[in-house]
């Protein structure tokens, strides 16, 4: 199989990765604080955040698996890094968080490095 395949399976993956933690982060946020009680763990197995989360990680597990086995580990592996491009965003458009120049530099370094490594 071509590399060149590689990049949009690892986007794929990258984004399942980002979306199952912020799925996870939501489904935190719903949850009572942790305890030994039935409450508690009502909060988390009626939380469909939770569910979709674990769907995010079990899908993206799966494409992990394919990646790895058809494709280079020097190339693979690194673009898993591209999940933290997606999390930056994720954290500015669902949890409206600040993000400095600093960590913009910091992504853009990010994608440079995975644009050599395929390359």
């Amino acid at each position: 199989m071509s590399n060149v395949a590689l990049f949009p399976l690892a986007i794929l993956q990258s984004l399942l990765l980002a979306g199952g933690q912020v799925l996870l982060k939501f489904a935190l946020n719903r949850m009572l604080p942790f305890a030994w009680t039935a409450a508690f763990w009502k909060s988390v197995f009626v939380n469909w955040q939770f569910a979709a989360c674990g769907i995010c990680y079990g899908a993206g597990s799966l494409l992990w698996f394919y990646i790895i086995k058809h494709f280079p580990f020097s190339m693979a592996y690194p673009m898993v890094s591209l999940s933290y491009v997606f999390g930056m965003i994720a954290a500015i458009v669902f949890f409206h968080e600040p993000v400095s120049f600093a960590k913009w530099f910091g992504v853009l370094l990010i994608m440079a490095g995975c644009y050599f490594i395929a390359k």
